[in-house]
């Protein structure tokens, strides 16, 4: 049984993701939210404590916000305006392709920064909704059958997909915060998936889980490779001088990405699967601007 089917594991999996989101949390307030009423700030007008401003009285204005010291000391009716107080959208994207689960390291860092992103916007109070996705289908998974720990099913059938995950088929809301847990280790330019999270004034943030295995193998001699997409194997003998060109595009296919994240104002973490969690997310997730300390 992998850990994605042991719903057990995920509930505790979960529990301990509690914690980390109250050390850790999404930036929320990096940024002006519309959405429902909540507790952070909005980009218009409402009820808040937050004096923001004043301006005339007109009919049809509730007459409680009235500043009447203002109206004794002019004889002209103007209003206190305060700052609106929204609760913020937050559309979780969780990349199930099979290369995000080819090592027991890699599948576990990938589940818990997914874990993460869900408790975090939930302790926030933010509206969530959550997709897995692979390839051009995808999935909504509700917050509770996530908690539950038992939404294998739901995307079991998406595994097989080899292919990039199609953002633009989701319905991401306006003006969401819109965080994509991947690997990023597809072929497509880094350009036709992060433009989709930053369009319609989204804010996008991407947790991409990074294995050792993956990052610097040590390969030397013959081997029988399986792509963790297809499941066909393919036979190479590796040198030093083919491992090293295989280190160095590894190394550049991540700095392309990090180049074009910045370009669109995304905060891209990369995630070791091998260091504690919060330290690992802290390396990269607070200079870029993806976590915040609480």
């Amino acid at each position: 049984m992998t850990l994605l089917e042991d719903a057990t594991a995920l509930r505790s999996l979960h529990a301990r993701a509690r914690g980390w989101a109250r050390v850790l949390k999404l930036p929320f307030r990096q940024q002006r939210w519309r959405g429902h009423a909540g507790e952070f700030m909005g980009g218009g007008t409402g009820s808040s404590l937050d004096f923001q401003d004043h301006r005339l009285y007109l009919p049809g204005d509730d007459p409680r916000q009235i500043n009447w010291q203002a109206y004794a000391r002019t004889g002209t009716y103007s209003m206190k305006l305060y700052r609106e107080e929204v609760r913020p959208l937050v559309d979780v994207i969780f990349d199930v392709s099979a290369s995000m689960f080819a090592f027991p390291a890699k599948e576990q860092r990938a589940l818990e920064l997914f874990a993460y992103s869900v408790e975090s916007a939930l302790q926030s109070g933010a509206t969530l909704r959550c997709y897995a996705i692979a390839g051009a289908d995808h999935q909504l998974l509700e917050p509770e059958v996530i908690l539950s720990g038992q939404w294998s099913a739901r995307v079991s059938a998406l595994h097989s997909t080899p292919t990039t995950p199609v953002l633009n088929r989701l319905p991401l809301r306006a003006g969401a915060m819109r965080i994509l847990v991947s690997d990023l280790l597809f072929p497509t330019e880094p350009e036709a998936v992060l433009a989709c999270l930053s369009s319609r004034n989204g804010r996008g943030i991407v947790f991409a889980p990074q294995a050792q295995e993956e990052a610097d193998p040590g390969w030397d001699g013959n081997y029988e490779f399986i792509d963790p997409e297809t499941s066909l194997p393919h036979e190479h003998r590796v040198e030093s001088a083919l491992l090293q060109r295989y280190e160095a595009a590894y190394r550049r296919h991540f700095e392309l990405w990090k180049a074009t994240a910045q370009k669109h104002g995304i905060a891209l973490a990369r995630v070791s699967a091998e260091a504690d969690f919060q330290k690992a997310l802290q390396l990269e997730g607070i200079p870029s601007g993806a976590v915040e300390i609480a």
